[in-house]
């Protein structure tokens, strides 16, 4: 078993990987040795044709292995330098670096385009032989998916043509948003009367401060922050959404969803239900809205409110004493998970310092080649970081367990990615719920449990709306950033029912998952996640730590299955019905029942 050793550190450990940062000299030949095996594989499928017999399928192993190995060590670059930037916004060298592996991956998408058109030119019966081979049989799902997705794209020629344009156009555009990021600032005073800037990732965790004088303070110069640089990030999403659409166009996709649902590997009709069984439920949010307005002293809850602590029983929690609940709660459902946990603390894997210059927000990156993970956060010590902790490290297991799968099966989709994260949260969050000593520490856990609901049934709901409406209004022409304001202020007053007196028109502005370009719709995979978690979390609390084994393998299964096929494998439940969504709503719901119950008086 790993004992977590202490002091657990708030800086993760880089050099292990690549020494010298983004300087090193490692990495510089890391980077040119794969930039070379790229050349060598492109010139080898120049002259590539579709096998013609089962026998001739044999030549494609050593192509297979090539395309997963660079895609590995594409992973392992890629994430290096995600971390770099993260941790530094300033790092020139290493925002050079992201541009330069924004052209090996536009190249590594045109071979695997190429290989894709070989696959899609196979004849039927030769294909079928071929994925009985004992060399591809176990990423025959993968393979399948690719040949498929080569059918209902353009010619070859084309799609690496879009895949060369989008280095400078459709990626230039998302690293263009980063820069406008960087020079962010919101001016803050502290209690000695001391004025500073705040990076956007300090002035984000200060605003689920329990102070609600500080939080109306700030909100007023976070908001006016972002709309000093609206017109520039309206630029960057409008020109992002234009390569996206036009790219769609030519590929004769209507649905702007067609994309993001194929990639997290679900049907519209799973969407549509899941969004169905929440609409249905929101009245009993909007009570939970209307009490915590009515413990906070208002008539009504604005923006900065919602994510807002309730109680003193959500103080500060040091980073090492959140380690330890984390790995303790950990062990108690699964010890496998908890070793994990308590081996990303010891080996340094994740930087939580809260300090200037990093980048907002939190995510777990993969390094697939090395199979290690890094986790980025900006530790502040509330419940809510705590959380982030636990959810950051429950992806960071979910990679943990697929690294011994082949590289292609590694591919889930972040729906299923975004499970593994809230199941974590919420093995964290029960067990301080459970644990807490007073009613006054129980309702103020319940609330910050309660509130990662709200937060998936109506705030990603809300950039659900924003994203949708955006795109199909985005077809007949830009938007400048006033009707981006008020088409989020729209979105939010619709998705919150109408529950808060003042939202955040700018929210398009500052949330960085709007121009993610390698996810579209970074928005309700969240919720997908966080619904498919807890009905999973229900059967996990049922069956005790026996339902470990079975969590790990439906983990395993995440790369090589459709969310309906692996649901009705692991779980024998259909998503497309309301059943399974009732079921997960419940547990939620009955968690609202009773904070409402605590909270009569």
């Amino acid at each position: 078993m790993e004992q977590l050793q202490t002091p657990v550190s708030t800086v993760w450990d880089l050099e292990s990987i690549f020494p010298g940062g983004s300087s090193s000299e490692q990495l510089k030949t890391y980077i040119a040795q794969l930039e070379q095996d790229i050349t060598a594989l492109d010139n080898q499928l120049a002259d590539a044709s579709a096998p013609a017999t089962v026998e001739e399928t044999a030549a494609y192993d050593e192509v297979i292995g090539s395309l997963q190995s660079m895609a590995a060590r594409l992973s392992e670059s890629g994430a290096f330098v995600e971390c770099l930037t993260a941790q530094n916004q300033h790092d020139k060298k290493a925002i050079q670096l992201e541009s330069k592996l924004h052209g090996m991956n536009a190249k590594y998408e045109n071979l695997t385009t190429r290989f894709q058109s070989i696959l899609r030119l196979t004849d039927d019966q030769v294909w079928e032989k071929w994925l009985e081979r004992e060399e591809v049989a176990s990423i025959a799902f993968v393979l399948n998916e690719k040949r498929q997705e080569a059918r209902e794209r353009l010619a070859p020629e084309l799609e690496s043509l879009a895949a060369d344009l989008a280095v400078d156009g459709y990626h230039g555009w998302s690293q263009h948003y980063d820069t406008i990021v960087a020079k962010v600032t919101i001016p803050f005073t502290e209690k000695d009367g001391q004025t500073k800037e705040l990076s956007v990732g300090q002035a984000a965790n200060k605003l689920d401060d329990p102070d609600r004088e500080l939080r109306e303070e700030l909100f007023p110069k976070w908001e006016r922050a972002w709309g000093e640089v609206a017109d520039y990030a309206a630029d960057a999403l409008n020109r992002l959404a234009g390569f996206r659409l036009k790219l769609y166009e030519k590929r004769g996709w209507e649905d702007v969803l067609k994309e993001p649902l194929a990639i997290n590997r679900m049907s519209r009709a799973t969407l549509d239900m899941m969004w169905e069984v929440i609409v249905r439920h929101k009245p009993l949010f909007v009570q939970y809205l209307e009490r915590k307005a009515k413990l906070l002293g208002v008539e009504k809850l604005n923006w900065a409110d919602v994510d807002a602590p309730i109680g003193e029983a959500t103080g500060k929690v040091a980073y090492e004493d959140a380690a330890k609940e984390v790995v303790e709660q950990f062990h108690k459902f699964n010890p496998k998970m908890a070793d994990f946990a308590a081996y990303a603390f010891n080996k340094r894997w994740i930087e939580a310092e809260d300090r200037p210059g990093k980048r907002p927000g939190g995510f777990c990156t993969s390094l697939q080649d090395s199979k290690q993970t890094r986790i980025f956060m900006t530790y502040g010590g509330t419940i809510s970081n705590l959380s982030t902790l636990a959810h950051e490290l429950g992806h960071a297991y979910h990679q943990h367990v697929m690294n011994d799968e082949e590289i292609f099966n590694q591919n889930y989709g972040m729906n299923v990615a975004e499970t593994a994260s809230t199941f974590a949260e919420m093995i964290v969050s029960d067990a301080l719920m459970q644990n807490a000593s007073t009613k006054e520490e129980k309702i103020a856990l319940l609330a910050d449990k309660i509130q990662r609901g709200v937060a998936f049934f109506m705030n990603i709901h809300a950039r659900f709306l924003f994203e949708t409406r955006f795109y199909e209004q985005r077809k007949s022409g830009m938007l400048d950033a006033e009707q981006l304001c008020n088409l989020m202020k729209e979105a939010q007053e619709e998705a919150f029912c109408g529950a808060l007196d003042v939202y955040h028109p700018h929210f398009w502005a500052s949330k960085l998952h709007f121009y993610i370009t390698g996810y579209p719709f970074y928005n309700f995979p969240y919720t997908f996640g966080y619904m498919f978690s807890t009905g999973i979390y229900a059967l996990a609390v049922k069956e005790g730590q026996s339902f470990a084994d079975k969590y790990d393998a439906l983990l395993q299964d995440t790369g090589k299955m459709t969310v309906e096929e692996l649901a009705s494998k692991h779980l024998n439940v259909d998503l497309t019905q309301p059943d399974f969504w009732e079921g997960a709503m419940a547990l939620v719901v009955d968690d609202v029942k009773q904070f409402l119950e605590l909270t009569a008086e």
